[in-house]
C-alpha cells in the first residue's frame, strides 16, 4: 500500500520523506537492538512451532486452536513490522524513510490493535466452552470461527486505514524529523503545517475503540463465566473451569499491563528521558508476542504434549504429566 501514490493535495513534497530521530541520546542503544533481535527470534520460533503443531495434528484443528493460530499470526506480524526495520535505522544510522514507506509502515504497524481483538476472540471461545459445553461443537464450528476471524480482520482494516489516509493527506512543509523509532501516527501527523485537531480526535477514537472495546467484551464474558462457575456444585469442576481460563487471563494481563504502564509513565512523566521512555515502550509492546506462544504451550496440557512429541521426546511429556499428577 503506497500512500504517496494514492494521496496528493498539491502541497506535499512526496520526494521528501521522514527521518526517525529516536534513541539519538540513548546510551548503549546497541544493547537495545540486541535485545529486540532476541525477542524477534524467539517470537518467530515460538509462534511458528505452535502453528506447525496445530497444522500437523488434526485433533487440534478445532475452533479453539483456530483462534490460537490467529493470535500466533498476529504476534508474528506485529513484531515483524516493528523490529526488523529498526536494525538498519539505529544500528547503521539509516534513519531516512520515504513518504510512501512511512505511511505504509504506519498502516501495518497499527495492526498491533488486532492483538486485543484476538484476545477477545479467545474469551468468546472460553465463554461458549464453559457456559454451553454440550452445545459447543454446534455453536462454535470451524467455519463460524473462520468467519468471525475474517470479520475481525476486516474491522481492524477499517479502523486503521482512515487515520492513516487523513494523516497522509496533510501538508508536511516544515520539519520531517519524527521523534519515534518508527512511523507512528501521532509523532508523524504532528509535523503537519496545518490544524491537526481532527487527526488527534480520530486517532484517540481509534485507540479507545481498539483497546477498550475488546477489553469491555472480555470483562463482560468473564462476568458471565464467573456466574456460571459458581453454580457448579463440585469444587473440582469449578477448578477445572477456572483452569481453562487461566491461560487466557495471563495473556490478557500480559497485553494490557504494558499498555497501562506506558500510559502512566507517559502522563505522569515518571521517565524524563524521551529516548529511554521510547525504549521501554518498544520493549513492552514487543514482549507479549514473544511470550504468548510460550505461555499457551506451557499452560495447555494437550498443546504442550504435542510440542514435546514434535521435538521427538514423547517420554519427556509422559514424565512431565506424571510429575504434575504426583505434585
Amino acid at each position: 500500500m503506497n500512500f504517496s501514490v494514492v494521496f496528493s493535495n498539491g502541497t506535499n513534497s512526496f520526494n521528501k520523506g521522514f527521518y526517525l530521530t529516536a534513541f539519538r541520546n540513548l546510551e548503549n542503544k546497541n544493547y537495545l537492538i540486541l535485545a529486540l533481535a532476541i525477542i524477534y527470534i524467539i517470537t518467530l520460533l515460538g509462534n511458528l512451532v505452535l502453528l506447525a503443531v496445530v497444522l500437523m495434528n488434526s485433533s487440534l484443528q478445532n475452533p479453539k486452536y483456530l483462534a490460537v493460530c490467529n493470535l500466533a499470526i498476529v504476534d508474528i506480524s506485529v513484531n515483524s513490522v516493528i523490529i526488523p526495520q529498526m536494525v538498519p535505522v539505529f544500528a547503521f544510522n539509516q534513519n531516512y524513510v520515504s513518504f510512501g514507506a512511512c505511511f505504509s509502515q504506519m498502516f501495518f504497524m497499527h495492526f498491533g490493535d488486532m492483538e486485543s481483538f484476538s484476545l477477545a476472540l479467545l474469551a468468546y471461545d472460553r465463554l461458549i466452552a464453559i457456559c454451553w459445553p454440550l452445545r459447543y461443537s454446534t455453536i462454535n464450528t470451524n467455519l463460524r470461527m473462520l468467519l468471525i476471524i475474517a470479520g475481525i480482520w476486516s474491522l481492524v482494516v477499517l479502523l486503521e486505514i482512515f487515520p492513516v489516509i487523513f494523516a497522509a493527506r496533510l501538508p508536511y512543509c516544515n520539519s520531517r524529523e519524527v521523534q519515534s523509532c518508527c512511523c507512528e501516527h501521532s509523532p508523524v501527523y504532528k509535523l503537519a503545517c496545518t490544524d491537526t485537531s481532527f487527526n488527534r480526535q480520530l486517532g484517540t477514537a481509534k485507540t479507545l475503540t481498539a483497546l477498550l472495546g475488546p477489553l469491555t467484551f472480555i470483562i463482560f464474558t468473564y462476568a458471565i463465566v464467573v456466574v456460571a462457575v459458581t453454580r457448579i456444585a463440585s469444587i473440582s469442576q469449578r477448578w477445572k473451569a477456572f483452569h481453562t481460563c487461566l491461560t487466557h487471563l495471563l495473556l490478557v494481563l500480559l497485553y494490557y499491563m504494558p499498555v497501562m504502564l506506558a500510559y502512566v509513565l507517559g502522563n505522569l512523566r515518571l521517565i524524563q528521558n524521551f529516548d529511554l521512555y521510547t525504549a521501554v515502550l518498544t520493549v513492552s509492546v514487543t514482549i507479549p508476542p514473544m511470550l504468548n506462544p510460550i505461555i499457551y504451550s506451557l499452560k495447555t496440557d494437550e498443546l504442550r504434549d504435542k510440542i514435546v512429541k514434535l521435538l521427538g521426546k514423547p517420554k519427556v511429556a509422559q514424565q512431565i504429566r506424571k510429575n504434575e499428577a504426583n505434585g
